[in-house]
């Protein structure tokens, strides 16, 4: 009897011992346990350039002012940094000085948009050396002012965990045993946090030095960070074995400032240029108020005829072919129904239509090459529009081609090419100046749209 005992014993024993070792076989297999062998894997990565989700809109927006034929804006920046004085205080969590990221945003932007670097020591050490003077320098027509007014830490704090333990007692084992339990430990810890960041901006006239009403933004961005413990543990007859890992993540305080420097002077240049800027900004952005109340306020300015030059000069740069004679011909009526279904042919155009038409003009580079031409073409008709008589050695024929686009100025120009000369020399005696001279000369002078004008230039 005591020969069985012995050996029933003596299998509980091999038992517990090929239990041990077989866990601790598993764990030497999915991590090294020497600390001598110590390692960790160190990542790199070939640098990279700068891509933001505003990288393409900032470019939108210069080829915008190019297709809209905005004049073109000198713009000078204030040094601009952190007004909260949070940047020393956390150990550079946020930026000090955001003017070169302002400067790379202006100067990406092209187009009509020209960016001026505010550096007076620079110019003067300059000069001191006489390697330049002012004769040759652009002065600026407004300048941006601002910085970082907002840095609030902790708006929210959450944190959630998961612990859950088993355990197990058993009888019979040797006494030698520190222990005759088996237990089981699964911890699971997460804690997040929420902080906002808000930028300020202002655009000032650089003569005078004050700001122009209601050309500001102001835009936040909530960040976050969060920190995350696992732990799986197991302990056998008082042996424990367990793997345990965390992670803390931070979205970048750096960035999100790129982001709000960049979305800021898209807003501001759009802004002060009466333009759609918004369609560059996604699907969800919301029009401006302030550049949809300019635009109704530009076409309450213009007489009817000036109303239908602008909106020929448009339906052109959307891809329809029609003449720019400030006349409801049906060529217009029929661009225009295709345009905006609800509009029927005869009718006035209204405030709305005015400004659907005008928003909708599409951003690329064909349109460019269409405004491109309607700029050489109203460059070449100075003289038409400062007369009432046609310019000399000029058919009426030849002056309408001036005003048409392509495919009516060339078929014009083969009518005219192709009249009788007694005709012709006829018309030359006393040909009253084409309608669409005056309209383009008052047109033209009426360009502008987004940007405060004063009554005289109205």
């Amino acid at each position: 009897m005591k020969q069985i005992f012995w050996n029933k014993q003596t299998c509980r024993k091999m038992q517990i011992v090929l239990i041990i070792i077989s866990f601790s076989l598993l764990l030497v297999s999915c991590a090294s346990v020497d600390p001598a062998k110590i390692d960790v894997e160190l990542k790199t990565a070939p640098p990279t350039s700068q891509v933001t989700s505003f990288t393409q809109a900032l470019a939108d927006l210069g080829l915008m002012t190019e297709i809209y034929n905005v004049d073109v804006v000198k713009i000078q920046s204030n040094p601009i940094g952190d007004n909260t004085g949070t940047a020393g205080a956390t150990g550079g969590e946020i930026p000090r000085d955001i003017t070169e990221m302002l400067k790379s945003t202006l100067n990406s932007i092209g187009g009509n948009v020209i960016f001026i670097p505010y550096d007076p020591s620079f110019i003067q050490n300059q000069m001191v050396t006489g390697y330049s003077s002012f004769d040759d320098k652009l002065i600026p027509d407004v300048v941006i002012s601002g910085g970082i007014t907002e840095f609030d830490r902790g708006l929210e704090t959450r944190g959630d965990g998961t612990d859950v333990s088993a355990g197990a007692e058993f009888t019979g084992l040797p006494n030698y045993l520190p222990s005759k339990e088996i237990k089981l430990r699964y911890g699971d810890t997460s804690k997040s946090g929420l902080a906002s960041i808000t930028l300020d901006f202002n655009l000032l006239d650089f003569r005078t030095m004050a700001g122009i009403p209601r050309m500001n933004t102001v835009n936040s961005m909530k960040v976050s960070k969060a920190m995350g413990d696992k732990e799986l543990g197991i302990s056998l007859f008082g042996q424990t074995f367990g793997r345990k890992g965390s992670i803390k993540k931070v979205q970048g305080r750096h960035a999100a400032v790129r982001l709000l420097v960049e979305l800021s002077m898209i807003q501001v240049v759009g802004k002060y240029n009466g333009l759609p800027y918004w369609r560059l900004l996604g699907e969800d952005a919301q029009p401006d108020p302030d550049v949809e109340r300019a635009i109704k306020k530009f076409y309450f300015k213009l007489a009817d005829p000036e109303r239908i030059f602008k909106v020929q000069e448009w339906l052109y740069l959307h891809g329809y072919e029609v003449q720019l004679n400030g006349v409801m011909d049906q060529a217009t009526m029929a661009a225009l129904q295709k345009l905006d279904g609800s509009y029927k042919p005869g009718s006035q155009i209204d405030e709305n239509l005015f400004l659907k038409i005008y928003v909708s003009i599409p951003i690329k580079e064909s349109t460019l090459g269409r405004r491109q031409y309607l700029t050489r073409l109203m460059g070449q008709e100075p003289a038409a529009a400062q007369t009432s008589t046609a310019p000399p050695q000029a058919t009426q024929q030849q002056a309408q081609a001036q005003a048409a686009p392509p495919a009516a100025a060339k078929q014009q120009q083969q009518q005219a090419a192709s009249a009788p000369p007694a005709a012709v020399a006829k018309q030359q005696q006393a040909a009253p100046a084409p309608k669409a001279a005056a309209v383009v000369s008052s047109a033209k002078k009426k360009s502008s749209i987004g940007r405060i004008l004063t009554d005289d230039e109205w």
